[in-house]
């Protein structure tokens, strides 16, 4: 069976030449790939907080290409270089998702240094 993928599938909106789909729906999902602190295809290194805002940003405009937001988001995989950083996770995603919040996964010391801060979702937008 065929799943649909999400409009940013061609990476037109970000620049995106990965050899993945920015998004893919299933049902009433949508699975948001890793995101990362990028712009038009780059890398854009800064703080461990303006990386993970950037990285939320971009789950943002995937999910609101598909008509959703992040408000409807379900699971969490967050991924932080430096486990120094979690707290500074821990208080800034709460700006960002509030209760009910979303199931959640944070792994620490896995990015390899490329980046500090990477994200992936899942999203529900009903059936």
């Amino acid at each position: 069976m065929t799943r649909p993928v999400g409009s940013t599938e061609s990476g037109a909106r970000d620049g995106n030449t990965s050899k993945f789909s920015p998004c893919r729906k299933a049902g009433g999902f949508v699975f948001v790939s890793g995101q990362a602190s990028v712009e038009n295809g780059a890398i854009v290194p800064g703080t461990f907080e303006e990386e993970m805002r950037r990285s939320i940003e971009n789950v943002r405009r995937i999910l609101e290409g598909e008509g959703l937001s992040l408000a409807d988001i379900v699971r969490v995989g967050a991924y932080v270089e430096d486990p120094a950083d979690v707290p500074e996770f821990n208080r800034l995603y709460l700006e960002y998702f509030h209760p009910p919040l979303p199931a959640r996964t944070t792994i620490a010391n896995c990015l390899g240094g490329a980046v500090k801060f990477e994200i992936d979702v899942v999203a529900f937008g009903g059936a």
